[in-house]
């Protein structure tokens, strides 16, 4: 039998979504720096593409295909 391991990131789902919610909803993209992603301040000087892009990483965080800095997906 093999034992498959995913290798995931040492950042969490759950935190990251009460930093969305923190930000405004996803207009500052405290979830961003969270993760360790370096497109934070584009996105805060864009109020986050006009909140567009927050309700898109929502979906992608709630999905599981948000992804931390080294490509790696959230913890549960």
């Amino acid at each position: 039998m093999a034992n498959y391991v995913t290798p995931t990131s040492d950042k969490k789902k759950k935190v990251c979504i009460i930093l969305w919610f923190v930000g405004f909803f996803g207009m500052f993209p405290f979830y961003y720096w969270y993760v360790g992603k370096r497109m934070g301040l584009f996105r805060v000087i864009t109020l986050n593409f006009f909140w567009l892009g927050g309700m898109a990483d929502l979906i992608r965080i709630l999905t599981g295909s948000f992804r931390d800095n080294v490509g790696m997906p959230l913890r549960e």
